[in-house]
């Protein structure tokens, strides 16, 4: 078995891994991510214990138990850039031998639900609601560099996507499903949708302040997209990324949706705490 140089796996002096900072047996099976850390104590407020608190730049961890459940929750920060980092960080916890550095001959599938915010861009999606993501699309370019493959659902949706914004040059989108069995749990009974994925916040999401949207017109061709029952519900910066790597990778992800704006009525929540919480509320309860 190859051994995985210095270079392509970095390992702190103290034997952390080189972002995240955390050690093997510092997290649990079950990960719970968040853009914001300052959402990081906000979820692991509700635990009974908390036995580890770690961080490094805007990596903050928290590990601990609701009651029997062991929970890590791990903050990204923004883009699929950083969720390139978390990912693979986090697979090299559970599936590399630091002390070879080997992959192990058993590997783990990790748990990860991603708790974010977003904004919907379908008028019959009201701010307040809690969505989540049936398929996560990106329109980043981070599955470029991996080799994935897709299922037969897959590839049709991402043949209709491709069909239908056709005229943007250079896009190169990619889609994948959340995990079947982390959806029905975490999902019974939300709205649900195709979440899109887009490498920034402001003119890759159809906003314009100064700076001129080369694509004025991007939010009314989102919100026009369907392909047989499916439609993009909201747009956001990381699910496509979790969803397309953990399945590289062998894990299972699901992706829980805060809607604090509505796209079509340019408009914002005037409590989005409120709405956060009522999803980290939504996502341990069924967890446990």
């Amino acid at each position: 078995m190859n051994k995985i140089s210095e270079a392509d796996l970095i390992i702190n002096p103290d034997g952390s891994i080189y972002h995240l900072n955390l050690m093997p047996e510092d997290i649990a099976d079950t990960i719970i991510t968040v853009g914001d850390p300052d959402r990081v104590t906000e979820i692991s407020r509700y635990f009974d214990s908390i036995e580890l608190k770690k961080g490094k730049r805007e990596f903050i961890t928290h590990t601990g138990y609701l009651g029997k459940k062991r929970i890590t929750v791990l903050s990204t920060g923004i883009g699929t850039d950083n969720i390139d980092i978390v990912l693979n960080e986090l697979d090299a916890l559970v599936n590399i031998d630091f002390d070879n550095r080997q992959v192990k001959k058993e590997l783990k599938s990790l748990d990860i639900i991603r708790i974010g915010t977003s904004g919907s861009v379908q008028e019959d999606i009201p701010i307040g609601s809690i969505l989540i993501s049936e398929y996560g699309l990106g329109f980043d370019a981070l599955m470029n560099y991996y080799l994935h493959e897709l299922s037969g659902d897959e590839c049709m949706l991402l043949d209709a996507v491709k069909s239908h914004f056709h005229h943007h040059k250079g896009l190169s989108p990619y889609i994948t499903a959340a995990d079947t069995r982390l959806f029905k749990i975490i999902g019974k009974d939300l709205m649900s949708g195709i979440t899109l994925t887009a490498p920034g916040f402001y003119a890759p999401q159809g906003r314009e302040v100064r700076a001129k949207n080369a694509f004025p017109e991007m939010i009314h061709l989102i919100q026009k997209f369907s392909s047989g029952k499916h439609r993009i519900s909201n747009l956001e910066m990381e699910t496509a990324g979790i969803y397309a790597l953990a399945k590289a990778l062998g894990h299972r992800a699901v992706s829980v949706n805060a809607i604090l704006a509505s796209r079509v009525k340019f408009e914002f929540s005037p409590e989005p705490h409120k709405i956060i919480n009522q999803a980290i509320e939504l996502v341990l309860s069924r967890l446990t």
